[in-house]
């Protein structure tokens, strides 16, 4: 009997799925003592193809997969932790890559007893195209040569700026947490405080550590626990992902009001003011001039953020497109948060 089971929410991922499963085959902890559960929206493309070529290649590694009819992570998540038999469950993500020692390091974790769910950070790489179609990656799963908006969007994604002090993208020494990507904890855990929230369709990983901090847990964070993450490669996807993670924010929000952050209450409050000034510029002249003077300095700060990472990268296209990036995010975040806090009831 296998002592891990690695769980995956999967849909339409053909781009990058065998790349996780190269990682995870590759890792220092032993195969046979891991099992990898795919919980699979019925995806359209050649996902479930992909994954049985990397099975004819890789049969010592044991697979199953597992239909998700919902289609969204939560129910991915639970589908897939009904099938497991490991000891240990470690959730990773579709379009993630987890370094050779992950497995091993969040095992080791786990039996030290420092958290009760353990987990490490994120290095944000730039999506590609054309991921999963013999493309080599470099170090953590960065290729060299990516188009100039997918490097900005990735240098957005992991910039203080776009995220805030979210520690899973910054942290240098191992601390206790709020919340970590793609957690690793014991099965007893889930039987515990119960499963995933299927009336969550996005930020169920905070709420699933919410309640862990509630029952008494910790959630332990260590920086030499390492993924790769592959950023959007366009606007119109970094603005979806933005819109569906600020709207179930909300509805975390409004059940753990105590979990909120200033990170978290900055990028609502913008934009609920950019919405006040542009209502009272019609009338009042002192409004217009507080919208400009709002948008200007707004502007400066991404303009003098874009240009130090540029500088620091040694890539000029870095100035106009993290700007473009990072204010998606703002926007999108926070206008999606206001308005499911104003016309989305919560579930019951």
């Amino acid at each position: 009997m296998p002592s891990v089971s690695i769980i995956i929410p999967c849909y339409n991922e053909q781009k990058t799925i065998r790349l996780l499963l190269d990682a995870i085959a590759y890792q220092t902890y032993p195969q046979q003592e891991m099992e990898v559960i795919i919980a699979d929206g019925m995806s359209t493309d050649r996902t479930r193809e992909e994954i049985a070529q990397f099975q004819k290649t890789s049969p010592g590694l044991s697979i199953k997969i597992v239909d998700n009819p919902k289609r969204h992570i939560p129910s991915a998540l639970n589908r897939a932790l009904e099938a497991t038999c490991g000891k240990f469950i470690l959730r990773l993500d579709a379009h993630a890559v987890p370094a050779k020692d992950y497995v091993a390091r969040c095992v080791e974790a786990l039996q030290a007893g420092r958290g009760d769910s353990v987990g490490g950070i994120w290095q944000i790489v730039p999506g590609q195209s054309h991921l999963g179609n013999g493309t080599t990656l470099n170090g953590m799963g960065q290729r060299a040569q990516t188009a100039w908006l997918p490097r900005a969007i990735a240098a957005a994604a992991a910039h203080p700026l776009g995220v805030g002090d979210a520690h899973y993208r910054h942290a240098t020494h191992p601390q206790f947490v709020d919340t970590v990507p793609f957690g690793a904890f014991r099965r007893e855990l889930v039987e515990k405080i119960g499963p995933f929230d299927e009336s969550l369709l996005t930020n169920e990983d905070y709420e699933f550590n919410a309640r862990i901090r509630q029952s008494g847990g910790k959630i332990w964070l260590d920086p030499a626990i390492r993924s790769t993450y592959f950023a959007r490669t366009s606007l119109s996807a970094l603005a979806r992902q933005y819109w569906r993670y600020g709207y179930w924010k909300s509805q975390m929000l409004r059940r753990y009001p105590e979990t909120i952050r200033w990170r978290q209450a900055l990028p609502p409050v913008f934009v609920l003011s950019l919405m006040i000034f542009a209502l009272l510029a019609i009338p009042f002249v002192w409004a217009r001039w507080l919208l400009i003077v709002e948008l200007s300095v707004y502007i400066f700060v991404l303009l003098a953020a874009s240009l130090q990472t540029a500088l620091k990268k040694r890539d000029l296209a870095l100035i106009p497109g993290i700007p473009l990036a990072i204010a998606t995010m703002h926007l999108c975040w926070g206008s999606a948060l206001l308005w499911s806090f104003a016309f989305k009831r919560p579930r019951v």
